[in-house]
């Protein structure tokens, strides 16, 4: 019985390696506008090329019952179980910057997928998708402009 448990332990620990090792991590920088409310909620998450979600990132913003207001990524990643594991944080004042650092698997670079952030502040409107980039090598280290609440997002590559 031993030796068919180590050998099916030996390949499966042959295929997570790679994908192990193919994982590097990219860090995020967003500055928010001056905007003159409360401090907003965010979500920044990854969608595939035909908009359906892969992974939370960062959610900025600790109660639960404002998820509703980031829209997008609420209706999203509602079947993930797992969306808030060790991916969340206070929320972000006006005129400040959250900077994040998540490991991000190679396949995703340059094959269609896009960075989203949601975004909503307290008694102000919904901001659903208020940055949508496309992740890609040549975006990286290239300030992308929000819509209402977020002045850009940067991320790099490393």
């Amino acid at each position: 019985m031993r030796k068919p448990l180590m050998t099916t332990l030996a390949a499966a620990l042959a295929v997570a390696l790679p994908s192990v090792a193919q994982a590097r991590p990219m860090s995020m920088s967003i500055p928010l506008k001056n905007y003159g409310g409360d401090g907003a909620y965010l979500a920044v998450y990854v969608t595939d090329a035909k908009g359906a979600y892969v992974r939370t990132l960062w959610v900025a913003g600790g109660k639960a019952k404002y998820y509703k207001h980031l829209a997008d990524w609420n209706r999203l990643s509602a079947a993930d179980s797992k969306r808030l594991q060790g991916v969340t944080g206070a929320s972000v004042g006006a005129g400040r910057t959250l900077k994040v650092t998540a490991d991000l698997a190679d396949a995703l670079i340059d094959a269609g997928y896009e960075i989203r952030i949601d975004a909503a502040a307290e008694d102000m409107r919904d901001s659903p998708s208020e940055i949508r980039v496309p992740l890609t090598k040549a975006g990286a280290g290239k300030a992308h402009a929000g819509k209402q609440y977020i002045q850009s997002l940067t991320y790099q590559i490393q």
